[in-house]
């Protein structure tokens, strides 16, 4: 499967902004979903995850309660959902697939099978 993300920007803060993931070439509702980021200097941190009839989902905790992961199977496309949008939210945000093929029972594990990943888009949140 190939990701596309989008819907990066400037943002100031208190704002919000959607982003959007295109899947192609593969079956996305047999994919588990992932958003990522990585903030200057920094290192990759997780998001929030989705798994593939978007029953279950999880946060990290300092998105929790501001941030919303959704996905639309017929659209082949994961959402992020990102509100109350703080400095610290300045980052290059990916979005991930892994398999959901039972090789992992908890959806928090499909960070160590992801696939594939989508190129960054970068999200700025200044005044």
């Amino acid at each position: 499967v190939q990701l596309q993300a989008s819907g990066g920007g400037l943002v100031q803060p208190g704002g919000s902004l959607r982003l959007s993931c295109a899947a192609s070439g593969g079956t996305f509702n047999a994919y588990n979903l992932g958003w990522f980021r990585q903030a200057p200097g920094k290192e990759r941190e997780f998001v929030a995850a989705i798994g593939w009839n978007g029953r279950s989902i999880l946060y990290a905790d300092s998105v929790k309660g501001r941030f919303t992961i959704s996905r639309d199977n017929a659209k082949s496309t994961v959402y992020l959902q990102m509100s109350v949008l703080k400095p610290e939210d300045t980052a290059e945000y990916y979005c991930a697939a892994a398999p959901d093929d039972g090789s992992y029972p908890k959806l928090a594990d499909f960070v160590y099978y992801l696939k594939a990943w989508g190129q960054g888009t970068k999200v700025t949140v200044s005044s």
